[in-house]
């Protein structure tokens, strides 16, 4: 079907990924606990549990603040390296990705996806649509694709931007040229479907994609930030899609 529209490009928590309601300082702990575990088999000097996971705990709540006013972003992996060194441990580059992996793993495994994710998102590719992500995350790519392949979802969204990569944060519009640019895409022929008004639909209509929102408790009916379009679950999708139809072909 020909369209006049290309692609489409997601934001990855709450829009395709869903981690819902959690307690962050339990997740946080119980990945701790296990890249606790990997440094001490490792025989690795480690001071008791409680200190490195406050250490932990700490530095990225700080660094994730100050990304939050700056909109330039973390690295995780490199955060959580340097804290090893100070702690005298001494890692290959390979174990720093393990052990950031280890403390992510707790929350990746309490992601969900909305029933017909995987369907939709092969659909939309068997119908010819270039599809991809932008997301704002300190996790590092390489194991947020890690992720995705677990979930069945990489090989489906084969172009993706992670703010950790490129250091700087959504709502930047240099972050969704970036993404564009990736995929080969033109920012007035692309959707671009986020769940957050500031960061994804604000972000996007500055930089001249097509928004839309995704708010399935209608938390965000009087936002500023005004989306092209709405919708409630992922499937939805599908309608708007529709709309894009060439009508002269």
């Amino acid at each position: 079907m020909a369209r006049t529209i290309d692609g489409i490009l997601f934001d990855l928590g709450e829009t395709l990924l869903h981690y819902g309601d959690f307690d962050i300082p339990h997740f946080f702990r119980a990945g701790a606990e296990l890249a606790y575990e990997y440094v001490t088999a490792l025989g690795q000097p480690v001071p008791p549990f409680e200190t490195y996971y406050k250490k932990q705990f700490r530095v990225i709540r700080w660094k994730y603040a100050i990304s939050q006013l700056t909109g330039i972003e973390f690295d995780a992996v490199r955060v959580m390296g340097r804290l090893s060194e100070r702690m005298g441990q001494q890692l290959t580059p390979e174990q720093h990705e393990e052990l950031t992996w280890l403390w992510y793993r707790p929350l990746g495994e309490h992601a969900t996806l909305e029933a017909g994710t995987r369907e939709l998102l092969r659909e939309f590719l068997d119908d010819g649509l270039v599809l991809g992500v932008i997301s704002n995350t300190f996790v590092p790519g390489r194991l947020l694709d890690r992720h995705l392949e677990r979930a069945g979802l990489l090989d489906l969204l084969p172009h993706r931007t992670y703010s950790a990569d490129i250091g700087r944060r959504k709502p930047r519009r240099s972050v969704f040229k970036h993404g564009l640019a990736r995929a080969g895409l033109q920012a007035d022929r692309t959707l671009f479907v986020g769940d957050r008004p500031w960061s994804d639909i604000h972000g996007a209509n500055r930089a001249g994609l097509i928004s839309v929102l995704k708010d399935p408790a209608g938390r965000h009916a009087g936002t500023w930030f005004t989306p092209r379009h709405r919708i409630g679950h992922i499937t939805e999708l599908r309608d708007v899609v529709r709309q894009y139809a060439d009508p002269d072909r």
